[in-house]
């Protein structure tokens, strides 16, 4: 990382004024925990002596690429502008998925001058990023920009310092975004609910067809596992109980009861008490048809609005 920079440090540190401008955020990869931003960058100060052409980097980025590098004058001030391509390392939050709400962030340091030498400020004129582009499937609720300083427990070798600790000026960026879900929402879940169909229908058909009876509910729950394995192979390994967790395991378990019921309602084929076999078999399909419905609405508002 960074060196502390240069000579002096007794005297006030420059002031560099940094703004920017985002011009794409793409390829976002919820297994690989990243993103990638495209965007302009430019510092102006009045200290000559401070060469911000090498030294940006971007602490939380996997890659940084400078696309063009532009250096010229602003009446007595120096101006730098750097054109950007970074892969930024990005914990997602998947707990709602897909009516998840993610609040994307870039900082932006300078390797060569720690705190004592260069303060950043933000330029919060203008524009922050090109009103035409849109990211596909989310919508941009916030988009800030400020100032602020990373603390590092280390000197990083500089022997002048009292205490092996260095302050660095940074740039944060911060982009809260939010999906547009309900197509995705089916694309995923359809193959789920399809799979409980098929079981549910089991509760129609009379006892005596045993084998159909057993038959549709255990298909019902290949087909719910296998979407399941299909929704966690792109989302990235949380310990926490996601709503993609929940419906599933909601199905899994409506499956079981289904398979059980129909056991319930054979035993009573086989007792020859047909009238109460009938009653017990209808008011468990509409209580399981019932509670699923709730359940599954309950927990996908929650998702929303919570």
């Amino acid at each position: 990382m960074p060196f502390t920079g240069m000579g002096a440090h007794a005297q006030k540190p420059d002031t560099v004024k940094v703004g920017c401008y985002f011009l794409s955020l793409h390829d976002f990869n919820f297994r690989e925990k990243e993103f990638t931003a495209r965007f302009w960058m430019w510092m102006v100060y009045d200290n000559p002596e401070i060469d911000f052409a090498d030294g940006v980097e971007i602490p939380n980025a996997k890659n940084v690429n400078f696309d063009a590098t532009v250096v010229d004058s602003l009446g007595k001030n120096k101006w730098v502008q750097l054109k950007i391509t970074s892969v930024i390392k990005q914990n997602w939050s998947v707990n709602d998925y897909p009516f998840d709400k993610q609040k994307l962030s870039v900082v932006i340091e300078n390797s060569a001058y720690d705190s004592r030498t260069v303060v950043f400020v933000a330029d919060t004129t203008g524009q922050h990023y090109d009103p035409d582009f849109v990211i596909a499937g989310w919508t941009i609720t916030r988009f800030h920009v400020s100032e602020g300083t990373s603390h590092y427990s280390t000197g990083f070798g500089d022997t002048s310092l009292k205490k092996p600790e260095s302050e660095y000026s940074k740039i944060i960026v911060e982009i809260d975004i939010e999906r547009n879900a309900w197509g995705l929402f089916f694309k995923i879940f359809l193959g789920m609910y399809v799979s409980f169909a098929i079981a549910y229908i089991s509760l129609w058909i009379d006892p005596e067809m045993a084998e159909s009876r057993f038959a549709l509910p255990v298909g019902g729950l290949f087909t719910a596992v296998g979407n399941k394995y299909i929704i966690d192979s792109y989302l990235p390994e949380s310990s926490a109980f996601t709503m993609v967790d929940i419906l599933h395991g909601l199905t899994f378990v409506m499956i079981f009861t289904i398979v059980f019921i129909s056991v319930l309602a054979l035993r009573y084929r086989t007792r020859q008490d047909l009238i109460h076999g009938k009653r017990v078999n209808k008011l468990l399909r509409n209580f399981i048809g019932i509670c699923y419905v709730v359940v599954n609405a309950v927990v996908v508002l929650t998702a929303i609005y919570m």
